[in-house]
């Protein structure tokens, strides 16, 4: 399955994509920017994405090496602020989110990640209603969602946007605070700040018997925790989810979303199936008969406006 941002979604095009590049537009602004998967050549002549752009990020020597990105500099073509924002319209939530030219070539947010908020909001949700109609409950019950690698926190507020207890997790200080920033631009409140690694935020949280009803996970290729812990992908994923099945709860949901250049969906599933003990034909897309999980993986992508599709990562949705 391929998924793609709703087209009502007026602060985000991609107008162009290839020559490993992407013409895109957020709020008022185009830009052009590295996109190594573009392998086509552009729909629209050079001259129309200069006229149309008002910024180029320009790649350090390093750029893609050993699946690393190296800073570089952005040039800007005509005036724009260094930060602005843009408003996301969910299905039931609206989030607005700043925006800014950082020294790599992201800006805060993946908009192909809109699906995964989409599917999170709707789970939380979901989950707030049964709680709401069982009549062995108490007082209100709130699900709990805890964000591993959590970045600028769009999956957060959407989490938090339908009335999860949100738990944000990222290594860098700075982009908690980003994060923190877009919560309150969204109108929303009450979220918890954790700058920590994220694996061993996990397993600490697993001998303390705590369990989350969400867990959403985007772990980068490569990373470093603030202690100067080292993360590798290939080497940690496989624990890092034999971890995470400790804290999820019962019934819980996970999103696992993957960037990383040789991973499939077919992987993503394999590796989830074998870190919680699942068996393939148990899963209710597979038999829906005798099924005790749901489990879908897809490619989230961004359609240009030629009809060329860019599938920027790979995705597993787990339900318990």
């Amino acid at each position: 399955m391929v998924d793609f941002p709703k087209p009502e979604w007026r602060d985000y095009a991609l107008i162009d994509s290839g020559n490993g590049e992407k013409l895109e537009r957020f709020g008022s602004f185009a830009m052009i920017r590295p996109e190594p998967k573009a392998l086509w050549t552009p729909s629209m002549p050079a001259k129309e994405w200069n006229r149309l752009s008002a910024v180029r990020f320009k790649p350090g020597a390093g750029f893609g090496k050993a699946g690393k990105e190296d800073s570089g500099t952005w040039e800007k073509i005509k005036e724009m602020p260094d930060q602005w924002y843009v408003q996301y319209p969910g299905d039931g939530f609206r989030l607005r989110m700043r925006l800014g030219l950082t020294a790599f070539k992201h800006v805060g947010i993946f908009p192909e990640q809109a699906p995964n908020w989409e599917f999170i909001y709707r789970k939380v949700s979901e989950a707030a209603e049964k709680a709401s109609h069982n009549p062995g409950t108490s007082g209100p019950c709130v699900p709990k969602v805890l964000n591993l690698f959590a970045y600028t926190g769009g999956a957060s507020l959407a989490a938090k946007a339908a009335g999860a207890d949100v738990t944000h997790l990222d290594s860098v200080r700075q982009v908690v605070s980003w994060a923190r920033e877009n919560m309150e631009a969204s109108g929303l409140k009450d979220i918890r700040w954790v700058v920590e690694d994220a694996l061993k935020f996990a397993t600490r949280e697993a001998k303390r018997g705590h369990r989350y009803d969400g867990i959403i996970l985007d772990p980068p290729a490569y990373g470093h925790g603030p202690d100067g812990e080292k993360w590798k992908l290939d080497e940690l994923l496989f624990g890092m989810l034999r971890t995470v099945r400790e804290i999820l709860a019962p019934d819980g949901w996970m999103v696992l979303n993957l960037y990383s250049n040789g991973y499939s969906a077919a992987l993503g599933e394999t590796v989830v199936r074998e870190a919680f003990g699942l068996k393939a034909e148990d899963n209710l897309e597979v038999n829906a008969a005798q099924g005790r999980y749901r489990m879908t993986s897809g490619e989230l992508a961004l359609g240009d406006s030629f009809g060329k599709t860019l599938p920027l990562s790979i995705y597993v949705r787990l339900e318990l």
